[in-house]
């Protein structure tokens, strides 16, 4: 004969009898966050009087601003603007591209030429860049082709060959691949030299190695410093109005100067620098999308796939708190 138990606590389907009780009893409640709150609405407040400022404010001019946002002159303007981005950051990266392989390389010369490069391009201020191309004619009067230290074929004037347009390429596109060189250069020393020689032993030609093993990866190192740079360089050709090029911060200038609307010219430049910085920064986040998927299980999402989920999260809240 066995004695009954002389616990309190009997086990019944593998948990102690009473416990469905105390689960009964137990109210979970949800971690409460009011500084979060409090910020929350501080920071609306603080939003809400800036919008306010923005529409009420007369000094603001907004007719004057819809008149000119989208006048010719300055859509000829945001053309040159975008003209000087695009050879600049092309030209700039082709050739900052060929300073960070020379400043890879081990031989010495090509090394020391590529670090004096960067030193000196980097040390010099852009708007003395721009100005040493602009008036290169009073160092040089004409440009000779042919042989090296031997005789010239022809020669072309230096006024002639160099305009305001080329000299504003040349100074945005030498400035620019002396940083442009250390974005690639960071970019290609991310890459774990183990994986390079792992295909050296399995016979992978260099070529291919660059192209399928270190550039995808190098390039998650380079393209956020890169698109930095030329969201940068966007801005940085208002720096070409010192040449009398009629970009965009230059016609704003001119036509401020003649009619007096000051804040409403500037705030028309304003918006289009953030357009066209929207821009490219949306086109930045879909190509740095695209080299993730060798790093990541699963991409990041775009605005509109969590535009959607936020969505859908939203209507499930909806259903459950509404009864049907």
């Amino acid at each position: 004969m066995s004695a009954a138990p002389d616990t309190a606590t009997v086990i019944t389907n593998g948990r102690p009898r009473g416990a469905e009780d105390l689960d009964e009893r137990l109210v979970v409640v949800p971690a409460r966050h009011p500084w979060r709150w409090a910020a929350t609405v501080v920071v609306a407040v603080l939003l809400a009087m800036a919008i306010n400022a923005l529409v009420t404010n007369p000094a603001w001019d907004w007719p004057t601003v819809g008149q000119f946002l989208f006048a010719p002159s300055i859509l000829r303007a945001v053309a040159l603007t975008l003209q000087l981005t695009v050879l600049g950051i092309v030209i700039g990266f082709v050739l900052g591209t060929l300073l960070a392989l020379m400043r890879l390389s081990p031989n010495p010369l090509l090394r020391s030429v590529s670090w004096t490069y960067i030193w000196i391009f980097r040390s010099v201020p852009l708007i003395l860049q721009l100005l040493f191309w602009y008036n290169l004619a009073l160092l040089y009067r004409a440009i000779s082709f042919g042989i090296p230290f031997g005789p010239a074929f022809f020669s072309v004037g230096t006024m002639d060959l160099v305009s305001p347009v080329t000299a504003a390429v040349l100074g945005l596109a030498l400035h620019q691949a002396a940083y442009a060189a250390e974005v690639v250069r960071s970019g290609f020393l991310s890459v774990d030299q183990g994986q390079l020689e792992a295909a050296a032993a399995l016979g992978i030609p260099k070529l291919r190695q660059f192209r399928r093993i270190q550039l995808p990866q190098a390039m998650r190192t380079i393209l956020p410093t890169a698109g930095n740079e030329l969201i940068g360089l966007v801005k940085g050709t208002s720096v070409v109005y010192i040449m009398a090029l009629s970009e965009l911060f230059y016609q704003v200038q001119v036509i401020y100067t003649r009619n007096g609307r000051v804040i409403p010219l500037l705030l028309v430049a304003a918006i289009w620098y953030l357009v066209l910085t929207t821009v490219m920064s949306i086109g930045q986040f879909y190509i740095e999308r695209y080299y993730a998927r060798g790093a990541l299980r699963t991409v990041p999402p775009t605005p509109v796939q969590r535009f959607r989920a936020a969505a859908r999260t939203g209507i499930a809240l909806l259903r459950k708190r509404v009864p049907a």
